[in-house]
């Protein structure tokens, strides 16, 4: 079992957090910020790292309190690491669109793989979170994201008329990833 200390950065704190749920046989995938940071190559920096797991906050802490963490609200703290842990949902969904766990991808670190949303439902995620909640950022996320990865554009548009989100929004970025 691997030690968390203060420097612990954020892409080994999600290895040996996802260890410790696989061995416990929690299937969990990585979302959200942390996500948004491993695909920008940190352009995009959080101290937080949300999770989606199907299984209760009480079964999760018991695979999670071996490595030091408790609970305080909504977090699982650490008290060597300023980064939190967040459980925020049990089913994976990109606005109203649901998608089963095994469409996550996996990303080896050192510290072990981690199931995470691909690089094209995280922008799926940034522009509902942009245009839903008028979040600039999650657009300058979903733009830095398709830049720097290989993006399945046809199911990014297929998602925005699903969600009646206008294919001009899916454009704009587009139109960044290329280089207009």
């Amino acid at each position: 079992m691997s030690k968390i200390t203060a420097d612990t950065t954020l892409k080994e704190l999600s290895g040996i957090v996802a260890s410790a749920l696989d061995e416990a046989g929690i299937v969990a995938v990585l979302v959200g910020g942390a996500a948004s940071s491993f695909y920008s190559d940190n352009v995009y920096q959080t101290y937080d790292l949300d999770f989606v797991s199907q299984v209760s906050d009480d079964v999760i802490l018991d695979a999670l309190a071996p490595l030091g963490f408790t609970k305080e609200g909504k977090n699982f703290v650490h008290p060597a690491t300023r980064f939190t842990l967040e459980f925020p949902a049990r089913e994976l969904y990109f606005g109203g669109v649901r998608a089963p766990f095994e469409s996550a991808t996996t990303l080896s670190t050192s510290m072990g793989e981690i199931r995470i949303i691909t690089p094209t439902q995280l922008v799926m995620d940034r522009i509902a979170a942009f245009v839903w909640w008028k979040d600039q950022p999650s657009l300058q996320q979903a733009i830095d994201v398709a830049r720097m990865n290989q993006i399945e554009w046809e199911d990014l548009y297929a998602w925005a008329q699903e969600e009646g989100i206008s294919a001009e929004v899916i454009d704009n970025i587009k139109g960044f990833d290329e280089g207009v």
